[in-house]
Order: structure tokens, then C-alpha cells, then sequence
């Protein structure tokens, strides 16, 4: 089956009002360019640092802005509409960065918690740790869809890529990656590693981004991205700026790219010795 994706690159503010108006105007322009299954970046509601700002404005799942706006939009436009992720507010006075998926019903099809934390130490003092306001997930999900099953992952998820194999695994055609990446591990990384993990798995992946500088300060890198099973990028947007990047899904191309290169079946299990210093003169080195 062949269908027509589309990955949306935002710039959120601290407003998720604003943001859910932005999401909206970009989702109603994939749709009317033929895009049945739409993907927003991570954290579409809100890009805010100030926790006591972003702790006032959070609601549950039942009561949160985007969830609303996006179950309606896939309802009005028939279409397959994944919310990245956004903050969402947990029993525990902590939040969950969760993605949500809605089908052309407007019906929730599953939620996904992010479940690697963003804690890292950067060149040039830039240090982030998503672990002190966000409950990591537990959960990878796999979703059958008409047109293919999709695999679910966030962001910093990309760097595990077990993540990504076991989804595979277990049949897993595309893989979503919504993200707001830094711009310095993004010029470093993003293209690679979404490259990477398309050709290893033999899958589509669909990356949409963050982009530019953002009202609380940070700058994200955009460059959404759309990759098909071969690691050939169909599509790519720019680094700053709201984009819609569009691309037509072939997913027999999945079983063509697994039948060349067939490394799900060959992979073999092994066990790991560790082999220890050689002893020189009766001493080891």
C-alpha cells in the first residue's frame, strides 16, 4: 500500500493555546495535501523552561489543550493525526512527555511515554535534565494500521536503538521519531542517526522536528525529516521556520530493502569475554 505522510515542523511557544492554533493551520495544510497519517514534533503543546510556568499550566490527558484540539482535527480532516508529545500531568505532582495517536474518528488509538530521559552535559555549559520533571515510560508501542504498523519513539529515544530493533522484530514498518532536538547535538547527529536506524531495521522513519529559537530561549534544529527503508531522506525541511514536509509511503518497499538485506533474520545470539591484559615477565601489564 502506498500513502502520503506528513511530518510538521513547529517553533512552540510557551502559549499551548497559540501552539494548538499553529498545530492546527499546519495539520489542516497536510491534510489538504493529500496526508492521511499527520505527525506533529515532541512537546507540541509547549517548549517552556520555567517549571513553576509550565507546572501551572498543566492538565491531565482528559483536560489538556492539544489532546482536545488534535481528536477534533482527526475527526474534521478523516485522518490519522499523532501528536508528538506534550506535557501531560501525572497523580504524582510530575509529568509524562506523551505522544498521542488519533484516528479518523477523532478516537485516542494509544498514547506513548517517552522512555529515555534527556540528561546529558553539553559543550558550552548546555545541560538538560529531563529526569528531574518527567516520569520516563516503560512501554514501547507497536500499532497496526490500515496502511502499515507503526512503532513509537521520542527524541532522545534514537540513541537506543534496541528500541527500534525489537519494534522491528516484531514487524514494525515505520517508525515515528517526533523530536526537539538541540541544535548542537542536531548538527552533529540527526540526520545520522535517523539514517542509521531506517537502514539497520529496513523501516521507514518519520522525524517531525522542532525548529528555531523558541520564546523560553532554547534553539531546537528542525530539519524534519521522512526516510525511507534504504536510508534515502524523500524529505527534508529547513532549519528554521514551520514547515509541512510531505512524502509518499511505499510500504512494500519495507519488504524489498528486509529481502536484500536480511540482518533481522541473520542476527545470531553470542555471549561477551572479556579478555584480560597479557602478562609480561610473569607480571601482567
Amino acid at each position: 500500500m502506498t500513502f502520503k505522510a506528513a511530518a510538521i515542523q513547529m517553533c512552540s511557544g510557551v502559549d499551548p493555546a497559540r501552539n494548538a492554533e499553529r498545530m492546527a493551520r499546519l495539520v489542516r495544510d497536510a491534510a489538504s495535501r493529500g496526508a492521511i497519517y499527520v505527525q506533529t514534533p515532541e512537546m507540541t503543546g509547549a517548549l517552556q523552561r520555567d517549571r513553576a510556568a509550565m507546572k501551572a499550566a498543566l492538565r491531565d490527558e482528559d483536560g489538556d489543550l492539544i489532546v482536545k484540539a488534535a481528536s477534533g482535527l482527526a475527526a474534521e480532516l478523516g485522518i490519522h493525526l499523532h501528536v508528538g508529545s506534550t506535557a501531560i500531568g501525572l497523580a504524582d505532582g510530575k509529568m509524562a512527555n506523551r505522544g498521542f495517536l488519533f484516528g479518523p474518528d477523532g478516537k485516542k488509538i494509544t498514547h506513548y511515554d517517552k522512555i529515555h530521559m534527556f540528561d546529558v552535559d553539553l559543550d558550552n555549559g548546555e545541560s538538560w535534565r529531563e529526569s528531574s520533571a518527567y516520569t520516563p515510560g516503560d512501554t514501547a508501542r507497536l500499532v497496526n494500521l490500515p496502511f502499515g504498523k507503526l512503532g513509537c519513539a521520542i527524541c532522545y529515544d534514537v540513541r537506543f536503538p534496541e528500541l527500534f530493533r525489537a519494534q522491528a522484530a516484531a514487524g514494525a514498518e515505520i517508525m515515528s521519531l517526533p523530536a526537539a532536538f538541540t541544535r548542537q547535538t542536531g548538527e552533529a547527529h540527526w540526520e545520522v542517526l535517523l539514517r542509521a536506524r531506517a537502514i539497520e531495521n529496513g523501516m521507514f522513519v518519520i522525524a517531525a522536528a522542532q525548529a528555531g529559537r523558541h520564546e523560553d530561549g532554547r534553539e531546537t534544529y528542525g530539519h524534519s525529516m521522512i526516510v525511507d527503508p534504504w536510508g534515502v531522506v524523500l524529505a527534508s525541511a529547513g532549519s528554521t521556520g514551520e514547515a509541512v514536509v510531505l512524502a509518499d509511503i511505499d510500504i512494500a518497499a519495507v519488504a524489498a530493502a528486509r529481502a536484500k538485506i536480511p540482518n533481522l533474520k541473520n542476527g545470531r545470539a553470542f555471549s561477551l569475554e572479556e579478555v584480560p591484559l597479557p602478562a609480561v615477565g610473569g607480571v601482567a601489564a
